[in-house]
């Protein structure tokens, strides 16, 4: 073999390496756009389903108006935030708005028992867990797409190529994820 034939073979090898790292990227990224898709997919229920279960709670409990203006005024929030770490804020509120507002149905039995009220508080609760199974899968695929962006020798097709790290999907504390306290 001559010094050319060997020079040829290792930048072949180097630019089928870049080539392949590129793609995974490429691919990493695409998957965690899907995640976030399936995110907003489900967030989009969750929004479909706030005004019918505050119309219901309303009929039953119509001097508890603060409640519904803070779930009214949470979901608007929620649903015109736009960066991950703004959404994922927004979220937070709205579930605790939500908190108080289930905290609110608590005291009127005949809510409880209202078939309206039942169906849609487990249609959110079914939402509330896809939420956070999609949540799961969108962080863990960010988390993914992260560390191969970061770690040799990723990090260099990562930085040649202009990607950025995305932000993981969070509570922002544990504080925020203690069910909120209610009493009258």
């Amino acid at each position: 073999m001559t010094t050319t034939t060997i020079i040829l073979i290792v930048v072949a090898v180097v630019v089928l390496w870049a080539i392949f790292a590129y793609n995974r990227l490429i691919t990493l990224v695409n998957q965690a756009k899907e995640a976030w898709a399936d995110i907003q997919v489900q967030l989009k229920r969750r929004y479909d389903l706030i005004p019918n279960l505050v119309e219901t709670v309303k009929g039953y409990a119509a001097h508890e108006s603060s409640a519904f203006e803070n779930v009214t005024r949470a979901r608007a929030a929620a649903m015109g935030a736009g960066s991950t770490a703004e959404k994922a804020q927004a979220e937070n509120m709205l579930s605790g708005a939500l908190k108080t507002l289930f905290a609110v149905s608590e005291a009127y039995p005949e809510l409880k028992a209202n078939e309206n009220f039942l169906q849609l508080q487990r249609e959110l609760g079914d939402t509330e867990d896809k939420i956070q199974a999609s949540r799961r899968f969108y962080n863990t695929t960010v988390m993914t797409l992260n560390t191969a962006e970061q770690s040799f020798p990723g990090n260099i097709i990562a930085g040649s190529f202009g990607f950025k790290p995305m932000d993981l999907f969070e509570l922002a504390n544990a504080a925020e994820a203690e069910p909120v306290k209610v009493s009258f």
